[in-house]
């Protein structure tokens, strides 16, 4: 795993097309704007670990 340290409004760039900003930084909560190709999924984890908790109790 990568580990970044960034300020405001500065980025990362995740391969050719994903650019993750850093808009605001506010006591432990960060805001962040991903711009990225409509075909690249962008979930937040609580998300994706809700989906899969779903799926292993059907």
């Amino acid at each position: 795993m990568l580990v970044l340290s960034r300020r405001k409004d500065e980025s990362v760039v995740i391969g050719d097309q994903v650019r993750v900003t850093v808009v605001e930084i506010r006591g432990n909560r960060v805001r962040l704007a991903i711009d990225a190709p409509p075909e690249v999924k962008v979930l937040r984890t609580e998300l994706v670990d809700a989906a899969a908790e779903r799926i292993v109790a059907a």
